[in-house]
């Protein structure tokens, strides 16, 4: 098309898999008046030389989701268009070369089941019998899944393209975005060098220009290019056409059938970004330099993997580039910083297989007004705006490549980029001996290690190395005094005459309350779904303090901000760098801090769930009766630069008392043991407090039409077809992470959303959501025989609806 309109419903900015996927989709929703702008051609950018994997399974259960639609997708894409792509589904292979990764690839099978995805164990002569070329030696074992696939990415997202233009789409090739038009804080159209298009959304589906395009509109899109390589082999005589996808990720290798020759390739740890100044402009057909020295490593491998490669030719050395994420996950929503400005970018040499299922999402999600599933993974509110410095990006792609391929251990850590974040207590804590984990750029102690150990992670799926010195920390919370350094909350104040209503309306939980009483609640959206979990306390007439989690801090305060009536006498401000939060936790915390403060620390005084600011050493600090852990406890609010001499003077006062420091680890097992749920893992936007049991955190009698209300009366009268249900496994021995299958009397009825080894019940806990027909009863939920699936393996558990430790929680409330 040649004449550009002046105006469209959505513009979408680039017409790679992913930009022709958007666009397909809103058009199979109706909506016709869409504009796709591509600077150079379709496909050029990443997917004109994308490899064309369709694998299904990825590292979440809402990934894996996405992915499989993809498949779905392809598989009907040439019947519906007319276009062929090239889809076929042989299945893929995946290797393991050591114990380690067999149980890294049973554990991955287990979370397929959850996903609805055929998978099968293969024996080695299976393998080698489906995999003619490749040497058996060494292998320990494999997994299948037979619908997996490969597609020709140009002729697919032609097919998507043509799809769009019958639905009534526009696109426009040789048609570059210069600018982005903002009106009153929204996207309002782009500009061209052929004119300006006027729109109520924009997608940013810019790849290895998404960063850039992001900075025109003021958006964080924090992803850098990287060189990925790959080789084409001459043409192989009796190469299978049906042969799967090989994947023998310890090897950092990938092999594929591609029209009679051989594709492989690499996802080598030492992974070269590129594009650090800016990305050229271009025909956007972009090949880089070979670099020989850099893949022989690899390529030897693959040769002792796939012996005929050492009498095949090489046709072609390739080198292009993919773009690379902080987290090695895409980002995927409308941007914080903009409203109605749609990121779909970023995907870390996944976007083939996950362009079907990502279009798809961000059509729903502006056709309907909000994300159509949990999409927390990729949000983009998870990034922080320094992630979106180049020098950080740089150093983190360096590392991000290869981690696609090594080892998903539990509790893995970044190495690159880090102690951007650093708590006022940081070099307290460094001298104390901790082992730092990341949140949010925050440095965060996750266990300390004795005198004499390395305070550093030995990662393997059993107990680590850190297990005992946890447990210790546990211990010390349950039985003595421990200290948790939790200055990474997110902290915002809100305050004016008119806050008081405002939270009242964002909250479940009713917060007219007198000044000191902290409330526990759910900011709910339309639907009933939790958008956040956290505490408002109320600090005098006309101020409240919100305190929710280190990764949610930006996406809770733009749900806050964009919350708040605009004509109401309320403003929200971000206090969190204004102050350290130390956590006394355990039966003798009042001990400890009576040592310190003049302040009636009784019950009847100072109870449960309030807060007060009292005199502590030489500091006035609020401290707030509330715990995480399920002990006697507080939390010490303290202005960042009276930290250091408060720390020094808890820890001195702490040392007749047997004070030991703990970490977020023991605060995971403490939490576990106390079913005390966490966001993004146990509850999130698609399940309601009826759903996952917090209930209790809902003043249905308030006289406030509250958020999410009208959704929550509707569930009470139909009933609830699924209910979060604690976990206790029989066996002592195995350990539970994260999307292990749950079994009901042979039936898979759901998935653990997270789990820990509770210390002072010994055995592994968990819990998930457990389907049922509505509407569900405790005592259906309770009956039947429960199994939890740990890497292909069923164990026995015990169901319970209350916590395992403390059920009546009357350690909180010690008065002692």
């Amino acid at each position: 098309m040649s004449e550009l309109p002046q105006s469209a419903r959505v513009v979408v900015i680039g017409g790679g898999i992913v930009g022709c996927s958007v666009a397909y989709h809103l058009a199979q929703l109706g909506w016709r008046d869409v504009v796709l702008l591509e600077k150079n051609t379709l496909t050029s950018g990443t997917t004109w030389h994308a490899a064309g994997l369709v694998g299904q399974l990825r590292s979440t259960y809402n990934l894996t989701q996405l992915a499989k639609y993809s498949a779905d997708l392809f598989s009907t894409l040439a019947q519906k268009t007319g276009q062929e792509t090239g889809f076929k589904q042989n299945g893929s292979i995946s290797l393991a070369l050591n114990e380690a990764r067999m149980e890294e690839l049973r554990r991955g099978a287990s979370m397929a089941r959850c996903c609805g995805l055929e998978v099968e164990e293969i024996s080695v002569a299976e393998t080698v019998r489906r995999w003619p070329m490749m040497s058996p030696e060494g292998i320990v074992g494999a997994v299948f899944l037979p619908r997996d696939g490969q597609t020709n990415p140009v002729d697919t997202t032609l097919a998507l393209a043509k799809g769009a233009r019958t639905g009534g789409v526009r696109i426009f090739e040789n048609t570059g975005v210069t600018d982005i038009l903002i009106k009153n804080g929204k996207a309002a159209g782009v500009f061209t060098a052929r004119g300006e298009i006027a729109a109520e959304f924009v997608v940013n589906c810019g790849g290895l220009w998404g960063w850039e395009i992001g900075r025109k509109a003021g958006v964080n899109v924090p992803l850098h290019a990287a060189e990925h390589f790959y080789l084409v082999t001459e043409p192989i005589p009796g190469l299978p056409r049906d042969l799967p996808v090989l994947r023998s990720t310890d090897i950092c290798t990938y092999f594929k059938e591609d029209a009679g020759k051989l594709l492989l390739g690499f996802f080598e740890p030492n992974g070269k970004p590129w594009g650090v100044q800016r990305i050229p402009d271009s025909d956007g057909y972009i090949q880089l330099q070979e670099d020989w020295d850099h893949v022989l490593p690899y390529l030897e491998l693959a040769t002792q993997r796939v012996p005929a490669l050492r009498d095949t030719g090489i046709k072609l050395f390739f080198n292009g580039p993919e773009s690379f994420t902080p987290d090695n996950r895409y980002i995927l929503g409308e941007s914080p910083e903009c409203k109605n400005f749609f990121v779909a970018a970023g995907f870390n040499s996944v976007g083939i297989q996950s362009s079907g299922g990502a279009g798809k999402a961000i059509a729903e999600w502006i056709v309907k007004g909000h994300a159509p599933m949990d999409l927390w993974d990729v949000d983009p509110r998870r990034f922080m705006p320094f992630q979106g410095s180049p020098r950080f990006l740089h150093d983190r792609t360096k590392e991000a490549l290869g981690l696609l391929y090594d080892m998903h251990w539990p509790f893995r850590q970044y190495e690159s980029a880090r102690g951007v974040r650093r708590s006022p207590l940081h070099r307290h804590l460094v001298e104390r001996n901790a082992c730092f984990g990341e949140v949010a750029g925050w440095e965060r102690a996750n266990w300390f290690a004795p005198p004499g150990v390395e305070p550093k992670y030995e990662y393997s799926y059993g107990k680590q190395n850190w297990f005992g010195y946890s447990a210790a920390e546990h211990r010390a919370a349950r039985e003595g005094v421990a200290l948790f350094d939790q200055s990474s909350f997110g902290k915002f104040l809100v305050q004016g005459p008119d806050a008081e209503k405002e939270l009242n309306r964002i909250c479940a939980n009713d917060v007219a309350v007198a000044p000191g009483k902290i409330v526990y609640t759910q900011w709910l959206n339309e639907r009933g779904g939790i958008e956040a979990d956290l505490t408002v306390t109320r600090v005098d007439r006309n101020s409240y303090l919100v305190v929710t989690a280190a990764a949610t801090q930006l996406r809770d305060f733009h749900w806050l901000q964009g919350h708040l009536d605009q004509n109401a006498r309320a403003i929200a401000t971000d206090v969190t760098s204004s102050y350290a939060v130390m956590g006394l936790m355990g039966p003798k915390a009042r001990q400890v801090l009576a040592r310190l403060t003049d302040a009636n620390l009784s019950n009847a005084a100072f109870p449960f769930g309030t807060s007060q600011e009292i005199d502590l050493g030489y500091a006035r600090v609020r401290a707030s009766r509330i715990t995480y852990v399920g002990e006697l406890g507080w939390e010490l609010y303290i202005p960042t630069e009276f930290a250091a001499s408060v720390y020094e003077a808890l820890v001195d006062a702490g040392a007749a008392s047997g004070l030991v420091h703990a970490g977020y680890h023991a605060m995971n097992s403490l939490r576990m043991e106390k079913g005390y749920r966490h966001w993004g893992h146990d509850i999130a936007d698609e399940d309601t407090p009826l759903q996952s049991g917090l209930s209790f955190a809902v003043a249905f009698a308030k006289p406030v039409d509250f958020l999410g209300r009208q959704a929550l009366e509707r569930q009470k009268v139909e009933g609830l077809g699924r209910r979060l249900v604690l976990f206790s496994l029989e066996d002592p021995e195995p350990l539970v992470y994260h999307n292990e299958p749950i079994w009901r009397d042979g039936k898979l009825v759901g998935r653990v959303t997270s789990g820990a080894y509770g210390h002072s019940l010994g055995r592994s806990l968990c819990m998930g959501y457990v389907s049922a027909e509505a509407p569900v009863t405790p005592d259906a939920l309770l009956s039947g025989t429960y199994e939890i699936e740990i890497a292909s393996t069923r164990f026995a558990a015990r169901p319970s609806l209350k916590p395992f430790y403390d059920p009546k929680s009357d350690r909180v409330r010690l008065d002692t």
